[in-house]
């Protein structure tokens, strides 16, 4: 369990930015990790914001990062071992095994399902 909490401010020219709420007044730094193919992601800032109930996370996005397919990032508290947050970067063609595309036809099956249900429901009443 942690107090913290993550809150994306944007994400542009490949940095990520989110606020980080919830931490000691003390100015104790919180303890965030970001990793990425379950690998450190280098670069990674926290600054104190102006009022000390926040702090600011700055995410550069690695090069080898920017690549076909679906790449994510994991944002955790690590003294709680509690995930914070996430962000995904989708780039170049969509393919089959897209999660997208997964979700979709499952959305879509749903539908069709629920609807068969209903007849059925209605036919044996």
């Amino acid at each position: 369990m942690t107090d913290l909490s993550l809150t994306k401010i944007r994400f542009r020219n490949s940095v990520w930015e989110g606020r980080i709420a919830g931490a000691p007044t003390t100015g104790k730094r919180p303890d965030i990790k970001v990793s990425h193919l379950d690998q450190p992601v280098p670069g990674v800032e926290l600054k104190e914001g102006t009022d000390s109930t926040f702090w600011t996370l700055t995410i550069p996005i690695p090069d080898e990062a920017i690549a076909d397919g679906v790449q994510t990032f994991l944002i955790w508290d690590a003294a709680a071992d509690v995930k914070l947050g996430s962000f995904t970067i989708i780039a170049g063609e969509s393919v089959p095994d897209d999660l997208r595309a997964e979700v979709e036809l499952l959305r879509a099956e749903l539908d069709m399902l629920k609807r068969a249900f209903r007849r059925h429901c209605l036919e044996t009443t």
